[in-house]
Parts: structure tokens; sequence; C-alpha cells
């Protein structure tokens, strides 16, 4: 993604844009992880750590940006609640931290977590 401003080019990649996303989805109540899924063997990874942002997917086109998270739930919360704050805080967080509009974030509960 490039930003053209009176003083030059700033060039944000998407992996910083999902790493922003996926540390401001983390932040949210609920939420116990990123999951990659594996469509071959239907295989679901919980990620944590530095491989985080495999589970956000970020499109981007002219001045805008689009988000696909894929994430893990803590059982027994409300997932619609749980899901209209990720949606919030991550727009909120993209947009202040890299000036970019958001058009769409996606939040797909891949699986839900029993125990800690």
């Amino acid at each position: 993604m490039k930003i053209i401003t009176k003083k030059g080019t700033i060039t944000i990649s998407e992996k910083i844009i999902a790493l922003i996303a996926g540390y401001a989805a983390l932040n949210c109540f609920g939420v116990k992880g990123m999951v990659v899924r594996n469509f071959s063997d239907e295989l679901t990874l919980l990620l944590k750590g530095e491989n985080f942002h495999k589970g956000v997917k970020v499109r981007t086109k002219g001045n805008y940006v689009s988000i696909e998270l894929h994430i893990a739930v803590q059982y027994g919360m409300n997932m619609s609640a749980v899901s209209r704050a990720i949606m919030e805080e991550v727009q909120y967080v993209v947009e202040s931290q890299t000036g970019l509009k958001v058009s769409a974030v996606d939040v797909h509960i891949d699986t839900i977590i029993l125990a800690d």
C-alpha cells in the first residue's frame, strides 16, 4: 500500500497491516488467538506469538483496506458481541496507526476454546 504525500511516498506492507489488525483483535475480550486452517485436511492451528498474522488476510484497493480475521473465541462468550467489538477495535486501530481507510472488517470464528 502506497500513500503519496507532498514530501514523498510512504509504503506500508500488507504484513504490517495484518500485524496491527491481529494485535488489535487479540486485545478484545474473549479472543483466545488467531487461527489458520489447512483446507486440504481441515486441520485448524491456533496461532500465537510471532505467527498470528497468518490468521489475518489483508486486501487493498486504492486507498482502502479490507481485513479478514480468523479467530478462536473462548467458550461461553456472546459471539455476536465479540465480533462487533473486534470489528470496531480493528478499524479504529488500523486507521489511527496507518492513516488508511478501512472499508471492511470480516470476522470468522473458526473455533471455540473450551478451557485455558
